[in-house]
């Protein structure tokens, strides 16, 4: 219910900002605040929502569309890691990188705001010790400037 709230929140805050998107990973419990994802250039904002007193982890990641076609664009970019709770522990706010290689999908032509988003991104800790291959697979919605 909690995950549900925080997207419809953050959509209705979005949706007087014009062309911004809201995406939720639920099999990854982040949430996920874009500009225009059919510009050429891109940001994207996630945050981690499993848990708000534990873990704080805030990725910015700024993404190009490799390829923009009528039902999906692919991208790629690059991720920053952070955690600002970390500083209470005298612990290192950086967290680590990431590589998003990815595809977001228009399934329904009649819902064209509508999207499916599926991605690959290889993460590394800050000291490039130990990483993981995550995988992000959900929903997003492209808020559109409504005609005069």
């Amino acid at each position: 219910m909690k995950h549900a709230f925080t997207v419809l929140l953050m959509g209705v805050t979005l949706s007087a900002f014009g062309q911004a998107s809201v995406a939720y990973y639920p099999f990854n419990n982040i949430v996920t605040v874009s500009s225009n994802a059919d510009r050429a250039f891109w940001f994207d904002g996630r945050l981690q929502t499993n848990t708000i007193f534990g873990s704080l982890s805030t990725t910015l990641c700024p993404m190009v569309n490799v390829s923009r076609k009528s039902q999906v664009n692919f991208y790629t970019g690059l991720g920053v890691r952070f955690n600002a709770l970390n500083s209470i522990d005298d612990r290192d706010i950086l967290e680590g990188y990431s590589l998003h290689v990815g595809a977001r999908i228009k399934p329904l032509t009649f819902m064209p705001n509508l999207r499916v988003a599926f991605e690959i991104a290889p993460y590394s800790r800050k000291d490039f010790k130990t990483g993981n291959l995550q995988s992000f697979l959900g929903l997003v919605y492209q808020f559109s400037k409504k005609g005069k």
